[in-house]
């Protein structure tokens, strides 16, 4: 069975990551995916989802935590995932992300590597990015 999906869109906040208590990582991104249309009159439509992302991968993560920032615009492929878990009361929850870990997964950086002296872009990389996992930074 396959399990993958892809999007593209821009960070609607910095990335968070956290430690786990082994020392591994995971950097969570909320994505902003857009569609526009034109309704029957004409007038201009548009609807954000909100996909949320978890990167479990070592590379990606060092990426993810060095280059991407609120406003990226970013390609992520990976796994549809569907989470259970409780709230403090007791009562059963449902997560779903996208989960970018293993050999499938991808993070492609399209508006290039943010500069970290003044905020701009590395030239070098404009339309590229990094892609695949645990390759190493760029």
């Amino acid at each position: 069975m396959l399990n993958q999906c892809s999007f593209i869109g821009h960070l609607g906040a910095d990335v968070e990551v956290r430690t786990f208590s082994n020392g591994g990582k995971v950097a969570n991104l909320r994505l902003a995916v857009s569609e526009k249309w034109k309704d029957r009159e004409g007038n201009k439509q548009e609807r954000t989802t909100w996909v949320p992302v978890a990167i479990f991968s070592e590379g990606l993560v060092r990426v993810a935590e060095q280059y991407l920032r609120k406003g990226s615009k970013v390609y992520v492929s990976g796994k549809f995932s569907v989470r259970k878990w409780q709230d403090q009361s007791g009562a059963d929850r449902y997560s779903t992300e996208v989960v970018l870990q293993g050999f499938d997964a991808t993070l492609v950086m399209l508006d290039g590597r943010r500069d970290d002296q003044g905020g701009g872009y590395d030239q070098g990389n404009q339309g590229g990015g990094y892609g695949g996992q645990d390759q190493g930074a760029p």
